[in-house]
C-alpha cells in the first residue's frame, strides 16, 4: 500500500519517556531543547509531554546518562558512559515536522561515537479513554470481554454527563 510507512500505529516520543542504549546499564528521560511549544496528548501544556525531535539528543540525567558503559571496561567493571551523540536521531517520522525537525518515534535511532546504539524503551504516552471513545465501543463486545458491566449503562450514564457538560 503506498503512502503507508513503517511508523504507522507507533507512538511518537514525549519528554518524560526513557531511553536505553544497547552498551549501557541505565535508562534515562529525554531533554527536549529543541522547542517548548509542541505537546503530545497534553492540553495542559505539562514538560512531561514535550514532543522529541530529531535534534534532541540530550538527556536527563545528564553526564553518564546510561550508566557504565560495556564499551569501556576497567578492572572494577566498566567505565561510566561518556555520551556523545554522533549526529541527529535517525529513522524519524519524516511526515510530522516540529518547527522544521522531524519527530522521534518507537523506531528511532540515535549512535553515539563511543559506539553504543541509543533506541526507545518508553514512549512516555498513556492511553486515555474518551467519551468518543465510549459511545463508539459495541456494548456486546464489551460484554462478552466484561460481563460484570452493564456496558449499555454505562455509554448512557457517559452520554447524560456530556449533555450535562454542556
Amino acid at each position: 500500500m503506498s503512502g503507508s510507512s513503517p511508523h504507522d500505529g507507533k507512538h511518537f516520543v514525549v519528554q518524560k519517556g526513557k531511553a536505553q542504549c544497547n552498551q549501557g546499564n541505565k535508562f534515562p528521560q529525554y531533554k527536549v531543547t529543541s522547542h517548548q511549544k509542541h505537546y503530545w496528548n497534553n492540553e495542559e501544556g505539562e514538560a512531561d509531554f514535550l514532543a522529541v525531535t530529531e535534534d534532541d539528543v540530550q538527556f536527563t540525567p545528564p553526564g553518564p546518562s546510561f550508566g557504565q558503559c560495556k564499551l569501556k571496561p576497567s578492572s572494577g567493571g566498566y567505565l561510566p558512559c561518556a555520551f556523545a551523540p554522533a549526529g541527529k536521531w535517525q529513522k524519524t517520522y519524516e511526515q510530522v515536522k516540529i518547527m522544521g525537525k522531524c519527530c522521534v518515534t518507537e523506531l528511532s535511532e540515535l549512535m553515539c561515537s563511543t559506539g553504543g546504539k541509543i533506541t526507545i524503551k518508553e514512549h512516555g504516552q498513556t492511553a486515555a479513554v474518551s467519551s468518543q471513545n465510549v459511545q463508539n465501543a459495541d456494548p456486546q463486545e464489551q460484554h462478552n470481554i466484561n460481563p460484570f458491566v452493564n456496558f449499555k449503562e454505562f455509554q448512557e450514564e457517559n452520554s447524560d454527563n456530556e449533555v450535562d457538560a454542556i
